[in-house]
């Protein structure tokens, strides 16, 4: 037999890099990017997926085609701030204290923000070596103590507190249309002027001051933005996975839209003339131009070749205030800030390529908690703690689980109180100050989807039981932080 040729130094090269690439690939499959979109007051009813004929949103239905749609998708409370921290920590937040909304000043008062104790999704993917960015809306804190990069934010570009416009005055290139106590000349309703400035007196109280001590923040530092801050919030979008397409990355994209002042860009308008209401009109341009930003994401992951080691999620923080925007939680009872279906079940969907079968939709509860739990569990270097009270999503969607994602989910926000348990749904609507005044109510989701039928005097077992898992539960949690 011939003695065996010497392998030549250019081989043992290639072939070392061969082995390299194969590994790093490997690396890759178990190391999925994070993407979460979140949209802020959109209602239940306002997508083409969710059966919303009148304003197109082919990219956010996208989703749902290429992976799935929840019909029953919530939320960790029912407005903004408590939202968030749910979805950040991945468990109730009325747990850790964090129960009520601030707003305006408040952001700016110590002891508001989401607790430094709480581990974040973002805290444990970069300890699992990801490049973790933040875009958009914070709310979790507006001092020193609760910047994002204090709680595992590599990078930040947005605002600290509730809201911000998204053109500042004089309003360039957009129709405004803002709440006001008084209308000009006495007049009451609406008042439209002639410079893109309407006046509406229909909720009884001005517009909030969104951007008062409330800067564009890059970092640490204020920045001067020009654009319109839906498209301001992609570019920096696309601009972060371009950067950081060579690594992991989680990128948790907190867009101001559909949330108010309502401006839309003229673009937009001019796509909607058919709509007469201005109202209506503004909010339609608003959910528009963010449906085109979130397909400017989506095209950014597939021209990177992203797309399938990517897993993105899509959800709105709470109900729509329909009677603020016209966002409609149809066809779920009640808006942002009560304990009904409209202010706690919200649009839902994601996505990962070649993992979860597409066009599916899933019509057992699931929660934001979710988010948290699905992702440590597909990254093999991470770490759920175990204070999360999300699951992985991966296999109830792939067949593999066929049982209840969450049998029971808990609200409490001072006396409005709310749960889930089965099909049975507990709700009571007290004040803050008085929470034990209202009564409680039973409504029976699998017949009442609507919550239409109180059942609490005709089903006084069922009642007991629901009530009994509730105070259970509330016994576990924290007195209000705030």
């Amino acid at each position: 037999m011939p003695p065996a040729q010497p392998t030549s130094p250019t081989a043992v090269v290639l072939l070392t890099l061969s082995a390299v690439l194969m590994s790093v690939s490997a690396l890759a499959s178990d190391q999925p990017n994070i993407v979460v979109l979140f949209a802020d007051d959109l209602g239940y009813g306002e997508l083409g997926c969710q059966g919303n004929p009148e304003i197109p949103t082919p990219h956010i239905d996208s989703i749902a085609h290429n992976g799935v749609r929840f019909t029953d998708g919530y939320v960790a409370g029912p407005n903004c701030s408590p939202s968030r921290a749910g979805l950040l920590t991945g468990r109730i937040p009325t747990r850790f204290g964090y129960e009520f909304n601030p707003t305006g000043a408040l952001n700016e008062r110590p002891g508001f923000g989401l607790p430094t104790a709480e581990i974040t999704i973002a805290e444990a993917l970069q300890n699992a070596g990801y490049t973790t960015g933040l875009i958009g809306k914070w709310h979790q804190g507006g001092t020193a103590d609760y910047h994002p990069f204090r709680h595992g934010f590599d990078e930040f570009f947005g605002f600290l507190q509730e809201g911000h416009y998204f053109v500042p005055p004089p309003y360039a290139g957009v129709t405004t249309m803002l709440r006001r106590k008084t209308l000009p000349y006495g007049q009451t309703g609406r008042w439209v002027g002639n410079k893109g400035l309407i006046y509406t007196d229909h909720m009884g109280y001005n517009e909030p001051d969104y951007d008062a001590d409330n800067p564009i923040i890059r970092g640490g530092q204020p920045v001067v933005e020009t654009e319109y801050l839906t498209d301001a919030l992609t570019r920096e979008a696309v601009d972060f996975i371009d950067r950081h397409d060579d690594k992991p990355f989680f990128l948790y994209l907190s867009y101001n839209a559909v949330h108010s002042p309502l401006q839309g860009s003229d673009r937009f308008m001019e796509q909607f003339a058919s709509i007469e209401d201005d109202h209506r009109r503004i909010f339609a341009a608003m959910l528009a131009n963010l449906d085109e930003s979130v397909g400017a994401v989506l095209k950014r992951l597939q021209d990177s070749g992203l797309e399938e080691n990517t897993i993105v999620f899509f959800l709105s923080d709470n109900g729509g205030p329909t009677r603020e925007l016209t966002s409609s939680n149809l066809p779920l009872r009640g808006s942002k800030g009560d304990m009904y279906e409209g202010a706690l079940r919200v649009p839902f969907m994601m996505q990962w390529k070649g993992k979860i079968p597409s066009g599916q939709v899933y019509r057992k509860p699931v929660s934001s908690f979710d988010i948290y739990a699905t992702a440590t569990a597909n990254i093999a270097a991470a770490t759920k703690p175990n204070q999360v009270e999300g699951v992985d999503l991966i296999p109830y969607l792939t067949g593999e689980d066929e049982g209840t994602p969450h049998k029971t989910l808990f609200w409490r926000q001072g006396g409005r109180c709310g749960l889930r348990h089965g099909d049975w749904k507990l709700v009571r609507m007290g004040g803050r100050k008085s929470p034990n005044e209202a009564k409680w109510e039973l409504y029976d989701l699998a017949t009442d989807l609507t919550e239409q039928k109180d059942l609490a005097s005709s089903h006084p077992d069922q009642l007991s039981e629901l009530v009994k898992i509730w105070e259970q539960m509330n016994h576990e949690m924290s007195e209000p932080l705030f």
